[in-house]
């Protein structure tokens, strides 16, 4: 098998894989994405995955697919999105499918509804870790703009309930702005 086939067949199994067994959302993928393509394969670092991280909060649609978009396209180009978004769409539609045929047993049912309910406090804490993981890889760098704009964005969205859109359009912007102005300093 050329190296390539390898290569796509490894982002299929690994997406299709985070995509399968992945419950509470986008966010709680964002770990295991971080756990699989950056401590396991080095397919990408940690500073690579703190900017998907961003695009695909920014991005429109779902975290896992715009995550999955961006790691396909990094290794393997138009090819590789297509591999890895059929493999992290895949589970869900099957997944989905499944539940609308069963539906009213599901709705009913003691045990699904114990299970669903003890799966959010998981999900919870997993988005805590994320939380946590990635505002100390903010503070590792020691970056005083990053921590500034981390803090201010939390104080705006939990105090004043500045709604997060914004709040993303805004560091957009400021991103926009740093790279153009270190764009023009290294013209000089």
């Amino acid at each position: 098998m050329s190296e390539k086939k390898n290569l796509l067949l490894k982002l299929f199994l690994s997406t299709l894989y985070l995509s399968a067994f992945t419950f509470g959302g986008g966010y709680v993928i964002v770990t295991l994405m971080r756990k699989k393509f950056v401590s396991e394969y080095h397919w990408i670092d940690e500073n690579e995955m703190l900017d998907l991280v961003a695009i695909a909060q920014s991005a429109p649609g779902a975290i896992a697919v715009n995550g999955a978009i961006v790691v396909g396209y990094k290794l393997a180009g138009i090819i590789g999105i297509i591999v890895s978004v059929t493999a992290t769409i895949l589970p869900p539609f099957i997944i989905i499918s499944i539940i609308s045929v069963f539906y009213s047993f599901f709705r009913e049912n003691i045990f699904v509804a114990l299970m669903l309910e003890g799966m959010q406090s998981g999900v919870g804490a997993v988005i805590a870790s994320v939380v946590f993981e990635m505002a100390a890889g903010v503070l590792k760098e020691r970056k005083i703009t990053l921590v500034i704009i981390m803090l201010i964005s939390f104080i705006v969205t939990y105090f004043f309930n500045i709604n997060v859109i914004y709040v993303i359009l805004v560091c957009i912007g400021i991103g926009l702005i740093q790279t153009f102005m270190r764009k023009k300093v290294d013209e000089k």
